[in-house]
């Protein structure tokens, strides 16, 4: 059983940095990627960083210089660091576990999992 629980999310001020944290507890598999998406009220779901098994990295033009995603040396938990956070950044974050493979930026697949999702709020 795959579970991903996301953490990290909360306020912050425009300039700031939050760490988010996606803990993976029933991996199966070790060819997976793990991506980071985001959706705000009213817009639709938008691609933020992916992190493939061979540690190769992926970012939306959006977050590319201010956000790094990395993972822990046993792959069990991914991080997304966000720095230089802006207003245009709240969204509820969801992490993503998807079957290597397939391509990183697709919003949404068959086969995907989803953690429940953590609230950013970046105030001006």
């Amino acid at each position: 059983q795959v579970q991903l629980v996301e953490s990290g999310g909360g306020l912050v001020q425009a300039g700031g940095s939050l760490r988010l944290s996606c803990a993976d507890s029933g991996r199966t598999s070790s060819s997976y990627t793990i991506g980071w998406f985001r959706q705000a009220p009213g817009k639709e779901r938008e691609f933020v960083a992916a992190i493939r098994w061979n540690g190769n990295t992926y970012y939306g033009d959006s977050v590319k210089g201010r956000f790094t995603i990395s993972r822990d040396d046993a792959g069990n938990t991914v991080y997304l660091q966000m720095n230089n956070l802006k207003p245009e950044d709240t969204a509820v974050y969801y992490c993503n576990r998807r079957r290597t493979g397939y391509s990183v930026y697709s919003l949404s697949l068959s086969g995907d999992y989803w953690g429940q999702g953590t609230q950013v709020t970046v105030s001006s």
